[in-house]
């Protein structure tokens, strides 16, 4: 009896089923593949991956950014688009496996993703249309087409002398099949890449043609005694490859700067304007040394930098457009800049009207800007957080208000004012370290951009505060370094810093998170002095 239930019993091919796995796994990348090519000739943002990744960053929570910021930094995109993958190779194999019971239904939900991807791609706020949804969409009929194609190789072949039990899958001709699906979907998808990098090639060109002109008003020399020489503390100009990078942009967009323009339109904008990138270089120019911090910066952390920023005066651009601040009786009193991405940031027309070196930049640390800080033009606004200002990639400038308009962040629970807070890190000695006993220098930076830092101390345990000295200033757009000799007793020790800015508010206590308007606190390091 138990002998013959066994024998009813049907047997596990594992060898069937790690290829119904595969085939999955053969059909999702080629699937890929085939919307990377397709991809090339609609636009590259429209490629299924990079879609999906964009309506999930549009979704995710502000905590949750906040947190693959802190736990991941600038590699935060590349952590995305790997665990999208990573998703999509586990649902391959589940579909693979599904599709060795059930072909069709196997390959339907490869259509289905396909869809899914596609309502994606055209959700995106850059979206040009329907013709976004087409990579993923061609690239599901591939990709179902091989699925439902190499599960046929995986089908048992029936037995011509009535036997009871069918006879093995078809395994040479499924590994040929499948060996050279995966090559043909390689050579596509190498194919796909190419021609999406040759589309940047005018981009690169014409950054690579870009010649600054000398400022008209040119920063000044940084004062003898604003760098200290300290190992260890953060360089007083941050160079362009350091400068910390904080955007939704899963591919950095390369905008031609010869058919780049910008229009300005909108409440209270007598004369509209459409700008080319030489109208701007014909334009004065000024040079300006401003500190930019982004509001997902925790207490210590590193989204904060200072560079050397050449451009056009924003205000000036506004004035000759008949724009008036609402200070003045202006209709308008949000400014809402688009860029090529999609992205929406609304910034007060009167802190950009009210004097401050506002910027339509075009040109960082001497160079024009970098691809990745918003070649060609980008905005600059001191003393504020980079969601309600740093629009990089502009295009488009419209004037309305904050009643009638939510940008992006907004709409996502973030404060639609954001001036920066009263801010100091500790640069060196760094968390943890085990310095020797005697004089140890501790030093960092402080900021408070438009109002400007007025003094630094230091606490160790929880002794008094101590004055640091503060080297000069270079202006009230700019950190200042700071720097303390401490003369260190052995032992564990914790070290922390706060500033003053010249309105004499002090670096609050209180400890918040980032959301909704920046974080604030003071920064503290435990050392252990040896």
């Amino acid at each position: 009896m138990t002998t013959e239930r066994n024998r009813r019993k049907p047997r596990i091919d594992l060898g069937r089923a790690a290829a119904g796995a595969l085939s999955g796994v053969v059909a999702g990348f080629a699937a890929l593949a085939a919307a990377e090519l397709l991809s090339s000739a609609v636009r590259p943002e429209a490629g299924p991956v990079v879609a999906v990744g964009g309506a999930a960053i549009d979704r995710t929570p502000a905590s949750v950014k906040d947190w693959a910021i802190r736990e991941f930094g600038t590699d935060d995109k590349l952590v995305l688009q790997s665990g999208i993958v990573a998703v999509l190779a586990f649902l391959a194999v589940a579909l693979g496996l599904l599709a060795l019971r059930h072909r069709r239904l196997g390959a339907a939900g490869v259509l289905l993703f396909g869809v899914v991807g596609g309502l994606a791609a055209v959700s995106r706020p850059d979206s040009t249309g329907f013709a976004d949804a087409l990579p993923s969409l061609v690239g599901a009929v591939a990709g179902a087409a091989l699925l439902y194609a190499l599960a046929g190789r995986l089908l048992p072949r029936p037995v011509s002398d009535g036997g009871a039990e069918p006879a093995g899958w078809d395994r040479r001709g499924f590994l040929i099949a499948a060996t050279a699906a995966a090559a043909a979907s390689a050579g596509v998808g190498a194919l796909g890449r190419s021609f999406n990098a040759s589309r940047g090639k005018d981009a690169i060109a014409s950054r690579e043609g870009v010649v600054l002109p000398a400022p008209a008003s040119p920063a000044s020399a940084v004062p003898k005694g604003a760098r200290l020489r300290v190992p260890g503390i953060s360089p007083f100009l941050t160079p362009a490859e350091d400068f910390y990078r904080v955007d939704t942009a899963l591919i950095v967009p390369k905008v031609d700067a010869d058919t780049w323009r910008l229009r300005i339109h909108g409440k209270g904008v007598a004369r509209e304007a459409n700008l080319s990138f030489k109208d701007l270089l014909r334009r004065e120019l000024v040079e300006r040394d401003i500190t930019l911090t982004c509001v997902s910066n925790e207490v210590g952390g590193p989204y904060v930098g200072n560079a050397r920023w050449i451009g056009v005066r924003l205000a000036e651009v506004l004035a000759e457009c008949g724009v008036v601040p609402p200070a003045r009786g202006g209709p308008a009193d949000q400014l809402v800049a688009r860029s090529v991405d999609g992205m929406t940031i609304g910034t007060p027309v009167d802190d950009v009207m009210d004097g401050r070196d506002a910027l339509l930049a075009l040109g960082m640390n001497g160079e024009p800007l970098p691809f990745e800080h918003g070649f060609p033009v980008r905005m600059v606004v001191p003393g504020l957080y980079g969601y309600v200002s740093a629009c990089k990639w502009i295009e488009d400038i419209e004037l309305t208000t904050f009643d009638a308009y939510d940008p992006y962040w907004v709409r996502r629970d973030w404060a639609a004012k954001a001036p920066i807070k009263t801010q100091s890190r500790i640069d060196t000695p760094k968390p943890f370290a085990r310095p020797k006993a005697g004089t140890v220098m501790v030093a960092g930076v402080a900021w408070a951009q438009h109002r400007g830092i007025d003094k630094v101390e230091v606490r160790v345990d929880d002794g008094p505060w101590r004055r640091a000295d503060l080297a000069a200033e270079d202006t009230r757009d700019t950190w200042r370094q700071w720097s303390f000799p401490w003369q260190a007793a052995p032992g564990g020790h914790t070290l922390t810093v706060r500033a003053t800015d010249r309105t004499g508010a002090v670096q609050t206590a209180e400890r918040t998170r980032t959301s909704p308007d920046g974080a604030s606190g003071r920064h503290s390091v435990v050392v252990t002095v040896t």
